[in-house]
């Protein structure tokens, strides 16, 4: 049976893209799909898969379109989303992230409109939601 692509698959920017591709796969969870090196140990893109969906991502400094998008350390330093992540074992998964030293933003809790979830953000500032909440069920 084939499979498709997800519907939408975020795009982000790393100023060290090598390492945040080893500390997304060791914390967070994610796997190597793709990694295409770029000129001077950059990372022109990568493609990085959680259970049925993912991430792709790029060296900031190798970006070709700097005008579209900016890193949120080129924003000022701030988050401009939240990347939300659905996850059966949540608590599993969040032990796993403070195990790893992981900034947690929100503390794993049960949310009022069911499941359980967290929040953390990681080492370039990008800012994760990970939960047992189904929306689409």
């Amino acid at each position: 049976m084939a499979t498709s692509a997800p519907s939408i698959t975020p795009g982000l920017l790393y100023h060290d893209a090598g390492t945040a591709i080893e500390w997304l796969c060791r914390v967070l969870g994610f796997e190597q799909k793709l990694v295409v090196p770029g000129e001077n140990g950059l990372i022109a893109h990568a493609h990085l898969t959680f259970g049925n969906g993912g991430i792709m991502l790029s060296s900031a400094e190798a970006y070709p379109f700097p005008q579209m998008c900016r890193s949120p350390r080129q924003a000022g330093g701030v988050g401009t989303s939240e990347i939300i992540v659905y996850v059966e074992q949540v608590d599993a998964h969040y032990a796993n992230a403070v195990q790893n030293g992981a900034e947690v933003l929100i503390a794993l809790e049960d949310k009022p409109y069911g499941g359980r979830g967290y929040c953390c953000r990681d080492p370039e500032g990008y800012v994760w939601a990970f939960g047992s909440y189904d929306a689409w069920a």
